[in-house]
């Protein structure tokens, strides 16, 4: 109710300057005390990739880069929290603007290009939230490294945030990053994915435990693309598989004022294509790996799409823009 009074001051602002001031307003309520005083939904507990999730509702990767607002954003009721994607060195991002709502059909297009403050940053602002809640850290590549280079800067990430990760997602899927992407391809994903588990095995010895790998995918593909993928995944053992990221079609919003910006469209219109990857990843995937479903999901009942597509998990971003944090406790209580 007071998300609804507050939504047309915030979307009066450019969308990165709402983003900030939500992010510090949210800060400051947590520091108050003021989150705790939120209604709270009694969540199901789900065991996957070995880990044990207090509910099946989670924050999407990209919300906090830096992971500097993660105390903040947990106390909104999240069974758990993705922060990333974060690089190895520092970049700024994409030229600004870079970031356009499309109110009409709940969707954001943003082509942020992995802005963030470099993994160094990202680990000490995790050692110094102090938080025991389970902690996803997105991976990505820098966008001056070259694909043929890629698993040197995965491989970079997940030696320095192992050890303060629940589990770990590599991002191949970003379209904001020029050819990201083709490392969704057969070879290229092979090679990477024997690179991470190689890695993750050597780090499990060094650390004494084990964290999950996921691997997050987009939903522009094709159904002998997502067999290919899944056959990877069972081939490599990845732990899990995070379905989806943004869309680079237009369809569901041709005609509307910003449509035609470059970058990843996420929202209500992106809904039905992660489902159909999720309902495919299922199949091929028979339950041998989890899978997070993520995109458009607006309400309790999209949630439960996913779970009953295949999901075992589920991840909010835009809907939380569009709708506030209500959204995670009607989430929350749909999926009990």
């Amino acid at each position: 109710m007071l998300y609804t009074l507050i939504r047309p001051a915030l979307f009066s602002l450019d969308p990165e300057d709402a983003h900030r001031f939500t992010l510090a307003g949210l800060d400051l309520a947590h520091r108050a005390g003021l989150l705790g005083l939120l209604p709270r939904a009694t969540g199901k507990p789900v065991h996957a990739m070995g880990i044990d999730f207090p509910n099946a509702v989670g924050l999407a990767a990209g919300l906090d880069k830096d992971g500097a607002h993660i105390n903040a954003l947990a106390a909104l009721g999240f069974g758990f929290i993705e922060i990333g994607t974060v690089t190895p060195r520092p970049q700024p991002g994409n030229p600004q603007p870079r970031m356009f709502r499309l109110p009409v059909a709940d969707a954001i297009i943003n082509r942020m290009g992995f802005n963030n403050l470099g993994v160094d940053n990202l680990v000490r602002n995790v050692a110094a939230s102090g938080f025991t809640g389970v902690l996803g850290i997105n991976i990505g590549k820098n966008k001056d490294t070259p694909n043929e280079h890629a698993v040197d800067d995965y491989l970079a990430c997940l030696d320095k945030v192992y050890a303060h990760a629940t589990y770990v997602t590599v991002n191949i899927s970003s379209p904001n990053t020029q050819n990201l992407r083709e490392l969704q391809k057969d070879e290229a994903l092979d090679a990477l994915l024997s690179a991470i588990k190689l890695r993750q095995s050597e780090l499990a010895q060094r650390h004494g435990k084990y964290v999950p790998v996921a691997l997050k995918i987009a939903p522009d593909l094709d159904d002998a693309q997502i067999a290919a993928i899944a056959a990877l995944l069972m081939m490599h053992r990845i732990d899990a598989v995070i379905a989806t990221n943004t869309t680079i079609a237009r369809d569901a919003v041709a005609g509307l004022p910003n449509a035609d910006e470059a970058g990843g469209l996420s929202g209500r219109p992106v809904r039905a294509a992660s489902t159909r990857v999720i309902r495919e990843l299922a199949r091929h995937l028979k339950n041998e790996v989890p899978i997070v479903g993520v995109g458009g999901i607006l309400s309790g009942d999209d949630a439960q799409e996913k779970i009953a597509a295949g999901a075992s998990l589920v991840q909010l971003y835009s809907g939380l823009i569009y709708r506030g944090p209500g959204l995670v406790r009607e989430c929350v209580q749909r999926l009990a």
